[in-house]
């Protein structure tokens, strides 16, 4: 797959790079599609909107744990693997135990959190405590998902691939089958965790089958001291991160009730979904721009330009379809009590172009080692949001906490202004938000 043809990209120089992008981005698109179709259509409208609040409650509130329990090492890992490829089974074994270990201190944390949750808010948690206890059990078993990062290093999108779009069709096909037979909420619960569990599965099988085995890995207490000192910043960020994307939802339970929980999840899934594309074109162009760093400081900045410019191109345009298409999305595909959703989906999308910012720029975080200024700015961004939802939701209600959402994602974007270290590469990005390197070569071309 090639990238769009971008005046004056070096299209050339990502050509390795672009054909492991490709894979990801199949891959993702397969789980798009599915989760489109099954997650965000077919069970909100089999459920209604108060069960379809109730189900998603459980997941929102461990998402903050979730992201903790990675330990901020994905992108980490997969840069030790490149510099240490001999090193495979001893990195990946550390990572591994480290992040089994923290899914398991996760679980009791979460329980207490829920509780405090019931204890102080003005009404009880949407969904009941054994809903949380099943899905809390993914923190621990996404822990073998560390292999993602063995193929990230080795350039070997096409097994994300494998795995990913072969667990979202086995998810799905279960979905469609307790929608056919009319089964409980409880079951969709389950499948829940049974979607972490599939992708598990698909993950340990396809190493092997690579000639690899996890029963090969081992744990290094030095190497789990050098993983953790230079990941916990990322691991902070995660949760900040988590914080200042799902907060909305947990804090729009809060005010206003499953109901209108049920209907802005489905606000959340149309706009959110649009965020693998990012995520595998960076994950995917690391390795080209960590080999720039090291060779030519010079092409390294101009692969950072281009890619801001490719991210508000690429989100730029789904905002605008998305904008058109959300009226027709709501009246046709969903039940009549999901129509306010509309609104929101018009506001809420508009925030996938920091979002494509921010992916972008935490790769040169990450390569120039700035992780503690990756930490502040999530922390800011979750600072901004938990404000705003405050002042919002009350007073605007659903929209506001879209709104709330634009303002927060623009802040932890273009955080990177403020801090004199990155602040060129905030300017790139302003450059690239105003397409104003993009107008200069069409100019150029005339």
């Amino acid at each position: 797959m090639k990238i769009p043809s971008l005046p004056g990209f070096d299209q050339q120089a990502f050509t390795k790079y672009f054909a492991n992008t490709g894979w990801l981005i199949i891959a993702r698109a397969g789980s798009l599609f599915i989760k489109m179709v099954i997650t965000a259509v077919a069970i909100p409208n089999y459920l209604g909107n108060s069960l379809n609040g109730v189900l998603n409650y459980p997941l929102v509130l461990v998402t903050f744990f979730m992201a903790a329990c990675t330990l901020g090492m994905d992108s980490f890992v997969t840069r030790q693997l490149l510099q240490q490829p001999q090193q495979q089974h001893v990195i990946l074994g550390t990572a591994f135990r480290l992040r089994l270990i923290s899914g398991v201190v996760a679980l009791p944390l979460i329980y207490l959190t829920y509780f405090l949750i019931g204890y102080y808010a003005a009404e009880a948690p949407a969904a009941p405590f054994e809903y949380i206890a099943i899905v809390s059990l993914v923190c621990v078993a996404q822990s073998v998902n560390v292999i993602d990062s063995y193929f990230q290093a080795t350039v070997q999108g096409k097994y994300i691939m494998y795995v990913q779009v072969g667990a979202n069709l086995l998810s799905a096909a279960v979905k469609l089958l307790l929608i056919l037979l009319q089964a409980p909420i409880s079951a969709f619960v389950w499948m829940l965790l049974a979607d972490t569990v599939f992708l598990a599965m698909g993950y340990v099988y396809l190493y092997g089958r690579r000639g690899n085995s996890v029963l090969r890995w081992t744990f290094n207490r030095a190497m789990a001291a050098h993983l953790l000192r230079y990941a916990w910043p990322l691991a902070f960020s995660a949760v900040f991160i988590s914080l200042y994307m799902k907060i909305d939802q947990l804090m729009l339970d809060a005010y206003l009730g499953e109901a209108a929980l049920g209907v802005y999840s489905t606000v959340v899934s149309l706009s959110e979904g649009w965020y693998f594309i990012p995520m595998a074109i960076v994950t995917a162009l690391f390795p080209a721009i960590m080999h720039a760093r090291r060779d030519d400081p010079l092409r390294y900045r101009k692969r950072l330009q281009h890619l801001y410019e490719l991210m508000v191109v690429m989100s730029v345009s789904i905002a605008i379809v998305m904008t058109f298409a959300s009226p027709f999305i709501y009246r046709v595909f969903y039940r009549p009590e999901y129509a306010s959703g509309a609104a929101a989906l018009v506001v809420h999308v508009w925030a996938g172009i920091f979002v494509f910012l921010n992916v972008a720029s935490g790769q040169y975080l990450i390569a120039e080692g700035y992780t503690m200024i990756s930490l502040w700015r999530a922390l800011s961004g979750a600072l901004v949001n938990i404000g705003l939802n405050s002042w919002f939701i009350p007073k605007y209600g659903m929209i506001g906490a879209a709104y709330a959402t634009l303002i927060a994602y623009a802040t932890t974007a273009l955080f990177v202004i403020f801090v004199p270290r990155t602040r060129k590469q905030g300017w790139m990005m302003l450059k690239a938000l105003f397409f104003i390197p993009l107008i200069g070569r069409l100019a150029k071309r005339r």
